[in-house]
């Protein structure tokens, strides 16, 4: 799996704390060793063609989109980006 950040995506990051900064890291480390890992919670988001959602924390989520063979990091932080991945 190879993944590239969006402009977004680094922005939300960095507004981030750093240790959830590392959160992220460990989150995208695992997913692309393995996407199916419990602690993921990976899913297609609902009404979406191709975006998908991971678990970093209990109360943060990263937001990917497919495209071709490059699946493209949009949205992280609180649940709440869920509601504009």
């Amino acid at each position: 799996m190879h993944f590239e950040a969006t402009t977004r995506f680094i922005k939300d990051y960095r507004a981030l704390s750093p240790d959830v900064q590392e959160m992220v890291k460990k989150t995208l480390a695992l997913l692309q060793k393995n996407p199916s890992h419990p602690s993921l919670h990976h899913k297609k988001m609902q009404g979406y063609a191709d975006l998908f959602e991971v678990r970093v924390t209990y109360r943060h989520r990263l937001t990917y989109q497919w495209i071709g063979s490059v699946g493209y990091l949009r949205r992280v932080g609180p649940h709440d980006i869920l509601r504009h991945p």
